[in-house]
């Protein structure tokens, strides 16, 4: 090679080098200022696994085994062990928790434990505590909450249709989740899934979750998780205002639940926006407010209750408790057009039952008696038999109504919908033809109506009854 070429090369070497010293200078320099950016609105994360041991965690409950692989904690299922768990030494109240997540093996539910405990007075010492679910089944109930040896499931994925096909199998999967005061939220892949307001748990350990097993064909399935991180803050992200929030705060009503229209209808103190059916005041017996509750007294021949107003297309919910063969309802578009005698009130009926007081449903069949069913027209599906989902006589529940603007009516248990039907349609008036609705003349297609409360006789307990117009 020639001197004069040798040194032309030389020289556009360092020119080359000395404008790509320039360029990655201001780079360099502008990059600083995002990553500062950047690094202030990430500050604070810190890593709860460093990608080698099990430093920090300890294993509680089961037999499952737990072992740090390529930068992975790898859980895999077991014969013959109960819910295994991979628990955080550290506990933790305020943060927000972001991993990623792989299953495969084969499906198996697993997930993540957060503001939970231990105490060896309680169940055996086994794990309590809210639960983000990780459900690579059918039912796709991924980044749902639940409370696990608790109360079972707070938010079923049933609630949110927008979470289906979110999480993918055999793929790493991101999962967030904000606890932050008493909100606890949760994201899949980036969208979000589960809004939750309750105040049973503020603070507790993070645990990994590898479920037990029901048949030998499922020993050997595994969980990896890796990137496990949280923030210790009292920040979250803005609320989805799209979002159901299922409040579990007797008689109370969040922020963004008011930005999405919902108001109460009970205060928990007085009686106020209600009195007697066909009458002017409330009545002046068989009803009582207690510990926030409305409570209709057993025998106690208040007679039914409804709201001073009238509503159209709404959506109603509220919590009830029954008593052994109680029997009550929540009626909607109660008309006053109808007269009254002997205190009846004629409107469409969301049926309260103790259910195991029903002679058909201990034969397994579900008629229009049925918890939830719209009475006399239309019975409820079954429903899942899942803990918290699953109706309990004496534990609270959760009762949604949705009417929409297009005369679609929904009605929700625990969750759960169990059945929908088009007022004014048809198949609508062929099943009030057949029943005993069918002596009263457009029967539940009026444009509007009152809430009813409705008096059989047994104790009922209500609170936290919310309603907002669509």
């Amino acid at each position: 090679m020639g001197l004069w070429v040798e040194n032309e090369l030389v020289m556009n070497n360092k020119v080359e080098r000395l404008i790509a010293s320039l360029i990655c200078g201001l780079i360099g320099c502008f990059g600083a200022t995002v990553l500062s950016a950047a690094g202030e609105e990430e500050s604070g994360w810190v890593s709860l696994f460093d990608g080698r041991t099990l430093k920090g965690w300890q294993r509680v409950n089961g037999s499952a085994s737990y072992v740090a692989v390529n930068g992975a904690i790898v859980g895999t299922t077991r014969t013959d062990s109960p819910n295994s768990f991979l628990a955080t030494e550290k506990s933790y109240d305020d943060f927000v928790l972001e991993f990623e997540v792989k299953q495969d093996g084969g499906p198996a539910n697993s997930g993540v434990q957060i503001r939970s405990a231990i105490d060896p007075a309680y169940n055996e010492g086994r794990v309590f505590g809210y639960q983000v679910d990780i459900d690579p089944s059918e039912r796709d109930w991924s980044g749902g909450v639940y409370d696990e040896q608790r109360r079972g499931w707070l938010y079923p994925n049933s609630l949110n249709p927008h979470a289906r096909g979110l999480y993918k199998m055999g793929e790493w999967n991101h999962f967030r989740i904000e606890a932050i005061g008493t909100t606890v939220r949760t994201w899949v892949n980036g969208t979000p899934v589960a809004h939750v307001i309750d105040g049973v748990s503020k603070e507790g350990f993070i645990a990994l979750q590898i479920h037990s097993i029901g048949s030998p064909d499922e020993a050997g399935r595994r969980t990896s998780w890796r990137n496990i991180r949280i923030r210790e803050t009292t920040r979250g992200s803005p609320p989805v205002e799209t979002l159901f929030v299922r409040n579990m705060l007797p008689n109370d009503l969040s922020d963004v639940e008011r930005r999405q229209g919902w108001r109460l209808l009970f205060d928990g103190h007085t009686t106020e926006g209600w009195r007697g059916a066909y009458r002017t005041s409330f009545p002046s017996r068989g009803w009582k407010i207690e510990n926030g509750e409305l409570v209709l007294l057993a025998g106690g021949e208040g007679g039914h209750i409804v709201t001073d107003e009238l509503f159209s297309a709404l959506e109603l919910q509220l919590e009830f408790r029954l008593s052994g063969g109680a029997n009550s309802g929540i009626m909607y578009f109660v008309s006053d057009r109808y007269s009254a005698s002997n205190n009846t009130a004629i409107g469409l009926e969301y049926q309260l039952l103790d259910d195991a007081a029903d002679p058909d449903f201990n034969r397994g069949v579900i008629t229009t008696n049925t918890l939830a069913s719209l009475f006399g027209l239309i019975p409820r599906a079954k429903m899942p038999t899942n803990l918290g989902i699953a109706p309990r006589i004496g534990n609270w529940q959760h009762a949604r109504i949705v009417v929409h603007l297009d005369n679609r009516v929904e009605h929700w248990l625990n969750g759960i919908k169990v059945l929908e039907y088009v007022r004014g349609s048809p198949e609508f008036r062929k099943i009030v033809a057949q029943s005993v609705f069918s002596a009263f003349p457009n029967f539940g297609e009026d444009g509007r109506g009152r809430i009813l409360l409705q008096d059989r006789g047994e104790e009922v307990r209500f609170r936290s009854i919310k309603i907002r117009a669509l």
